[in-house]
């Protein structure tokens, strides 16, 4: 795996919008966090465009994406927000200029398709991380989710432990390997894709949103069939945000369509991570080396990026 080289104040990062347009005046507060740690902003043309649900055109927006790639002095790439568009715009992103240029690239959500298709198409380290309109820019925002951005500056391991949030051990082991994941929904539908999700070998964490447990249980089936936990090292399960039943005598719960398509498996499992549509959320390096130990309940990760 490739690490993009460590921010320093007075750098440039490019902001953009890879799937939905975002809210205006909470992007221009997380522009402004941004800009308190030292750094530039460029704004992507695209970013505050409208085509119905999406920022812009397929071609817009990864237009802005490839742009800040081939800028030698953009050195990071943060998300506006998520929504939805990436998987349509993963084929219109230039690969090769992305490995011959790595830098930084942050964001979650609907952003998996991204980092899915990055990881695997070139190898850099990637960002699942709190995004500028959807995170930082809220009144409410915790100080825990924006010291997030820290490890973009300081090469140094990150250390998930009790300590954050409590964790539960499903499956009891220790083992270690890449990070990949993200969103559900998003890992889903890349299978059956040129984009689909590799888990052989990896520890795999997912989360996801406002979606009822029948709507879990049949993407986790699907991971499931498609061999993705089976392939899998060890498994973090992280925020699934109001994904209860609406009607609760006629549904299993979140932890049963949670936990059922994982029965069997000998290799650790945990739940409990605040990493995904939750408030502190903690950023992770995906594609990163990582260690998990359910005996220290604790996930140790390298850091993502480098100085040079």
């Amino acid at each position: 795996m490739m690490k993009p080289s460590a921010l320093k104040k007075g750098d440039i990062v490019g902001v953009v919008s890879p799937a939905s347009p975002p809210k205006e005046q909470q992007l221009k507060k997380g522009i402004a966090y941004l800009e308190s740690l030292g750094l530039q902003v460029q704004v992507g043309k695209s970013v505050y465009e409208k085509n119905g649900y999406l920022a812009g055109t397929d071609e817009q927006r990864a237009g802005d994406i490839n742009a800040f790639f081939a800028t030698p002095n953009v050195k990071g790439i943060i998300c506006a927000c998520g929504g939805y568009g990436t998987a349509r715009m993963a084929d219109l992103l230039d690969y090769e200029l992305i490995k011959d240029n790595p830098k930084i690239f942050w964001g979650y959500s609907d952003i998996t398709f991204l980092h899915t298709a990055i990881s695997q198409k070139t190898g850099l380290i990637t960002f699942h991380g709190p995004m500028l309109s959807s995170d930082i820019g809220k009144d409410d925002v915790k100080e825990q989710t924006k010291q997030s951005f820290q490890q973009l500056f300081t090469p140094q391991p990150t250390y998930y432990t009790d300590q954050i949030t409590p964790l539960q051990i499903i499956e009891q082991g220790e083992v270690s390997g890449q990070l990949i994941g993200g969103n559900l929904t998003l890992l889903a539908s890349s299978l059956g894709t040129e984009f689909e999700v590799d888990t052989k070998g990896k520890i795999l964490f997912i989360e996801d949103i406002e979606e009822e447990p029948y709507s879990i249980d049949r993407m986790m089936t699907q991971l499931k069939l498609a061999g993705k936990f089976e392939d899998a090292a060890g498994i973090m399960l992280c925020d699934f945000h109001k994904c209860e039943p609406l009607k609760k005598e006629n549904s299993l719960s979140l932890e049963e369509a949670l936990l059922q398509p994982l029965k069997g498996l000998k290799k650790p499992i945990m739940k409990g991570f605040s990493i995904g549509h939750c408030s502190p959320q903690i950023a992770v390096p995906v594609g990163a080396y990582a260690t998990m130990s359910t005996y220290e309940r604790m996930v140790e990760l390298e850091a993502g990026v480098k100085v040079d």
